[in-house]
């Protein structure tokens, strides 16, 4: 079976809820009534996305460009052309099965068609070893000054 990422609808929301609320989940996006306020903003810069494993939506992914975010998680990295990603892998059956890689290298892939898009920067809570393994899986290198996790794209086989 293959993972693809299909748009994100009004529809989605319950189901983005519901995964929220889960305790793997919680501990990394918390407040989740931040996130859903932000997903009920239709703001076009930002790209959301319900992974879907067969046919199975089984997780959320959005990416969008770093600057439009206005934030500042970056250190002193150069963010010219950067994205962010933020991701989870919702349906509990689902875990530890690859699918996190899968998910995150399905973003990459879309980010990497993007024109200007030279580089992905991303910094889960260091706690997230989860996510940080996740992360380095799919290619993206530690910057341990900055204490992020950078993907450049230009080196990315399919750009």
């Amino acid at each position: 079976m293959e993972l693809i990422l299909r748009k994100f609808c009004d529809d989605d929301i319950n189901l983005f809820e519901k995964w929220l609320a889960e305790d793997y989940i919680a501990k990394w996006y918390n407040p989740a009534f931040e996130w859903l306020d932000e997903v009920g903003q239709q703001r076009n810069w930002i790209q959301r996305y319900i992974a879907v494993y067969g046919s199975e939506p089984i997780g959320f992914c959005q990416y969008y460009e770093y600057k439009k975010g206005k934030e500042d998680w970056h250190g002193s990295a150069d963010i010219t052309n950067a994205y962010s990603i933020d991701y989870l892998i919702g349906e509990r059956d689902y875990l530890k099965k690859g699918l996190g890689r899968e998910l995150v290298l399905t973003a990459v892939s879309k980010i990497a068609s993007l024109t200007d898009a030279e580089k992905i920067i991303v910094k889960p809570d260091d706690e997230n070893t989860a996510s940080c393994r996740t992360l380095l899986s799919a290619g993206f290198i530690f910057d341990e000054f900055n204490k992020i996790y950078v993907f450049n794209l230009p080196q990315y086989a399919n750009k």
